[in-house]
Order: C-alpha cells, then structure tokens, then sequence
C-alpha cells in the first residue's frame, strides 16, 4: 500500500468570487450622485424617490442628498433646493 497519494485531480480546489452585495450607505448618510446604496439580489429595497433600480437590482442615487430608508423604500432627500420636492416629508 501507498502511503503518498498519487498525482490524480482532487475534487476540493474551486471557488467563486464574492458578490460584495448589502446596503453600502445607511439611513442619514450623504449620497452622491450616481453613488451605490444597496447591492441586492432581487427587490428587498425598492427604489423611492430620486432612488434608481438598475438591471443587476442595485439601487443607485440620481441626485445629491440623504439616504432614507422608509419601509422597504430608499429615498433621496435632496440636498439642492433647486430640485423639486414631492410628497416626501409626509411619513
């Protein structure tokens, strides 16, 4: 009997990348625009205002401003008076 084993595969030797997915800015952080808030797989956050859902279900933010989470909502509160302000401030 051997007591080495012999130069055949091994089954162990294979792993994916990670996926660096979860939120990346909390309820209060600034945000720029175009900047990551959540990677996700499927819609656990939905967009909300000035929030984007891209292709891969990353939202992404389309102005300047504060993250808010509201539920299962992303919302950006903006931080340039010049852009229109819907009815955000009533939760």
């Amino acid at each position: 009997m051997a007591h080495k084993k012999g130069q055949g595969s091994t089954q162990n030797g294979r792993d994916s990348n990670p996926q660096f997915r979860g939120v990346k800015l909390f309820g209060g952080q600034e945000a720029k625009s175009g900047s990551i808030i959540v990677r996700q797989c499927g819609t656990r956050w939905k967009p909300g205002y000035l929030v984007k859902l891209c292709s891969d279900h990353t939202l992404m933010a389309l102005a300047d401003g504060v993250v808010r989470f509201r539920g299962r909502n992303v919302d950006i509160i903006p931080s340039d008076p010049a852009t229109p302000r819907l009815a955000i401030d009533r939760a």
